[in-house]
């Protein structure tokens, strides 16, 4: 695939809200006696809950390719529709049909004002509880109890996106589907869980600039800024 002419950059900012309890796994090799059997994952240098990137744009994509699709059994990610590729991309198959994506998603950080707030409520973990869940064998009726580690309803994170410009003619089309990708993930769930009521997220405070790519000039998008408000729910 050859070059594509960069424009400019959309860098849209939001404030994500857990609504309810959000687990997203880390790796649990290591886990001494007495510790919870499934911990979320968290920034090595703070020991704070994030949210990777790589877990909202999973997640947006395969909703958006569910909504548009219609079909019972989604294809390939490679044989996605359009619009879907160029926005996430695709690895494709037999290194054919490789896309580009035109949106980075970025890890996602506790927000300072949401942990100094949490850090002053007495909770299981540090920014964190433990939900004790059991499982119950039908025909024994043996129950197996374990703990999970979830991020805190309430707890903001600030959340980042960059949008390459590529195609002016194909900009309104992206962000229209964008939008539809929020309204989705706000009525689905983030994480593990979800059909038990865990990780229901918000978006607020939508903040969007345009950056010009040969100048670096960045203007402030209120048309964009309004559309996106409207996925608010």
């Amino acid at each position: 695939m050859g070059q594509v002419q960069l424009l400019g950059k959309l860098v849209i900012k939001a404030v994500l809200e857990v609504k309810t309890g959000l687990h997203i796994g880390a790796s649990s090799d290591y886990a001494p006696i007495g510790a919870v059997d499934s911990v979320f994952v968290r920034d090595p240098m703070s020991r704070q809950p994030i949210i990777p990137g790589s877990s909202i744009k999973g997640k947006m994509r395969t909703l958006l390719a569910k909504a548009r699709d219609g079909k019972r059994i989604l294809p390939q990610p490679s044989e996605d529709e359009e619009v879907i590729l160029r926005l996430f991309g695709s690895s494709g198959k037999d290194n054919k049909n490789i896309r580009l994506s035109r949106l980075q998603f970025v890890d996602s950080f506790v927000a300072k004002y949401s942990v100094k707030r949490f850090e002053s409520i007495d909770t299981d973990t540090y920014l964190g509880e433990v939900k004790f869940e059991n499982t119950i064998e039908r025909a024994t009726s043996t129950a197996n109890p374990r703990q999970i580690e979830r991020v805190p309803r309430g707890m903001k994170f600030d959340f980042e996106l960059v949008y390459n410009i590529e195609d002016e003619a194909e900009l309104a089309e992206d962000m229209k589907v964008l939008v539809d990708g929020f309204c989705l993930l706000q009525l689905d769930y983030l994480g593990g869980h979800g059909s038990r009521g865990y990780g229901r997220v918000g978006f607020s405070d939508f903040y969007v600039e345009r950056i010009d790519a040969k100048t670096g000039e960045a203007l402030v998008d209120d048309a964009l800024i309004d559309q996106l408000e409207k996925a608010s729910l």
